[in-house]
């Protein structure tokens, strides 16, 4: 089968450019960055390797411990394509100069298209384009065109005279780029000359086979929180494990209003069998005094685990089941050498010392639109499918800075204010994410021609396919207005609303 490798320097859109060309019908596969061309031979027993992508990167080429490649494959005739830190890696190695950029460029920039040849065919004189970067090129030797530039990048995009080696400043992979997958497919399919063959519709038996593979005769549980991920993965626990299965869900106290019933009812219709634990005291207790967001989720991670440890002993449960997806995984930092980005709780917040022979994460390489497409093929209700996903950690990573019952109170009022107002006018049905964030700013205001000393209140709805890149939703005025006299009138202890109008990058949907 026809494939294009990509070598992970890191990034956290790796995957998500493994995703795209996968989207086009192309098998792809994510290798090390140290993969040498003799490693790269030994695969084409298998594969017909027809071009390779380098990822982006969180370092600059020039530190100390920053990843590099096997000049061999540059030097191979495969074609190449370098993105972000691939670029500019590429162009260091080719004898361009590469230095620390005086602007550094994150969000969108007009990249001026100065040739239309290989895979900038077809590109408009000006782009919009996406750019997350500190370093920059800023010139390439007489062998290489330079082929677009921005306002602050004036190698914004390279080409080898041979056509065979670019490299693109911005990111195709990412949603932002409007004209980022014509650039892809131009190198996939114009440049190397692959043939779609890649269909990623698995049967749902290489799931269950794999459960059942892991787990043995054994038990196990499933950690059920009711959103599509964990609903999805026990789905498929309970389809191969039968009453081998104990699924639980933890009552943290950090849960949305009518979260516990709502999950009971959920469970009730896949046909789970449910074991509730109301546990909210002891992760409070654990929480006390912690403000760190990201401390804040390992102390979770741990709170869970020890909770489904006390579980565990009852039911003589061997192995944990979860339903940790891709983007988990990437911005905890557990993919290669991929940067954290925050830490999930069943991630990288989970302890050392788990009391268990293994945890199964059947959804680990799914993204959120394929773990959906998975859900339907089960059989789930669309309502579930397509509900409104909540982190693990719940209302914790809501609350800026330490966390108390009064400010969940506060938090949990407001967030069932938005989901009411947002759903009940419809715009919802836009929307990946729309929720409350309780800041740790205090704000003058009047109320009842009296000064009021009180909290503000940030509102954050977002547009998203897979939650790896997201925008900023644009709501009426009327309802954004409906809910900050709610917020303002409702709850006392509010004097200010806000809106979150940061896209994804450079920010991440969640605000810690």
């Amino acid at each position: 089968m026809d494939a294009i490798l990509v070598l992970n320097f890191g990034g956290q859109y790796c995957h998500l450019i493994a995703r795209r060309i996968r989207d086009s019908g192309v098998y792809s596969e994510i290798v090390p960055n140290d993969m040498t061309i003799d490693g790269i031979n030994d695969m084409k027993d298998r594969l017909n390797i027809k071009g390779i992508i380098l990822s982006g990167g969180p370092l600059s080429i020039y530190e100390k411990d920053s990843p590099q490649m096997d000049k061999g494959i540059i030097r191979s005739g495969i074609p190449i394509l370098g993105i972000c830190y691939g670029h500019q890696l590429l162009a260091h190695y080719l004898n361009g100069k590469v230095v620390k950029a005086e602007k550094q460029e994150y969000g969108y920039s007009h990249a001026v298209i100065k040739s239309a040849k290989g895979i900038f065919s077809g590109l408009s004189k000006t782009e919009e384009v996406w750019m997350s970067h500190g370093d920059t090129v800023v010139s390439m030797p007489a062998d290489s065109e330079i082929a677009a530039s921005t306002e602050n990048c004036p190698v914004a995009a390279f080409a080898s005279k041979g056509m065979k080696v670019f490299g693109v400043q911005w990111h195709p992979e990412v949603v932002h780029t409007k004209n980022g997958k014509l650039l892809l497919d131009n190198f996939i399919f114009g440049v190397c000359g692959a043939v779609q063959g890649w269909n990623p519709d698995k049967d749902v038996s290489e799931y269950t086979d794999m459960i059942s593979g892991k787990v043995g005769k054994g038990n196990a549980l499933i950690a059920l929180s009711g959103g599509v991920d964990s609903s999805t993965a026990a789905l498929l626990s309970s389809k191969s494990l039968g009453k081998r299965l104990t699924a639980v869900f933890i009552d943290t106290g950090l849960m949305r209003n009518n979260e516990s019933e709502q999950v009971k009812n959920i469970a009730a219709k896949l046909g789970i069998n449910l074991l509730c634990i109301d546990a909210g005291k002891n992760f409070l207790k654990a929480l006390k005094g912690v403000s760190d967001p990201e401390e804040k989720r390992k102390v979770i991670g741990r709170e869970f685990i020890r909770e489904f440890e006390k579980v565990a002993r009852d039911v003589n449960a061997d192995y944990l089941i979860q339903g940790t997806i891709y983007p988990d995984r990437i911005e905890s930092g557990s993919i290669g050498k991929s940067s954290v980005i925050k830490t999930h709780h069943n991630v990288g917040g989970l302890p050392s010392d788990i009391k268990f022979k293994g945890v199964i994460e059947p959804l680990r390489d799914l993204y959120k639109d394929e773990v959906k497409k998975l859900a339907l093929k089960l059989g789930m209700p669309k309502n579930m499918v397509y509900r409104q996903p909540f982190p693990g950690p719940g209302l914790a990573v809501r609350i800026i800075g330490s966390i108390d019952p009064e400010k969940i109170r506060i938090l949990r009022r407001a967030d069932a204010i938005i989901a009411y107002e947002a759903e009940s006018s419809g715009f919802s049905d836009k929307l990946w994410q729309y929720f409350a964030v309780l800041t740790d700013i205090k704000s003058t205001g009047v109320k009842g021609d009296a000064r009021t000393y009180g909290s503000v209140v940030a509102i954050r709805m977002v547009e998203s396919t897979d939650a790896m890149t997201a925008n900023f939703a644009k709501p009426p005025y009327e309802l954004l207005e409906r809910i900050s006299t709610r917020l303002t009138g409702e709850i006392p202890e509010v004097t200010r609303v806000v809106y979150d109008v940061t896209h994804k990058p450079p920010s991440t949907i969640e605000w810690e």
